[in-house]
């Protein structure tokens, strides 16, 4: 199996687990790290609108927690939007564990990969945190 399928199936495995009673939009998020492994996350709603967390973002944690600090590709999948590209706030938090040319997978539930975009088409002006100096270290 390709690596693209085992990331568009964990993203979609972590979708079936969101937590999205007020929106009922369920999203799921695999991240591939440089080093070979894959973390998924999927969103996860609370009361207080928007406090609650984009599957990228959970995604991200779980990298974080396991030692990981490089995405190398990332597949994002919504139950009921094909090609579902991450939100503006996600887009800069995958741009600070990601370069230019991260390859940022846009799913279909049923069918899979439809579209793959740039991390530098997805967010062209991102925040460069290497701006920061030792403080981004």
């Amino acid at each position: 199996m390709a690596t693209t399928d085992i990331l568009f199936d964990a993203a979609k495995a972590a979708m079936a687990k969101a937590h999205a009673p007020y929106s009922r939009f369920p999203v799921g998020a695999a991240i591939l790290t440089e080093d070979g492994r894959i973390h998924a996350g999927c969103n996860i709603e609370i009361v207080s609108f928007p406090e609650g967390w984009c599957a990228e973002t959970s995604a991200i944690a779980h990298m974080v927690m396991a030692g990981g600090s490089r995405i190398a590709e990332v597949a994002v999948v919504a139950e009921k939007l094909v090609a579902c590209s991450p939100c503006g706030g996600c887009r800069q938090r995958l741009a600070e564990f990601s370069g230019p040319n991260t390859r940022v997978h846009l799913c279909d539930a049923a069918t899979g990969i439809v579209q793959t975009v740039t991390m530098e088409e997805l967010l062209p002006h991102s925040f460069a945190t290497d701006s920061l100096g030792d403080a981004a270290a």
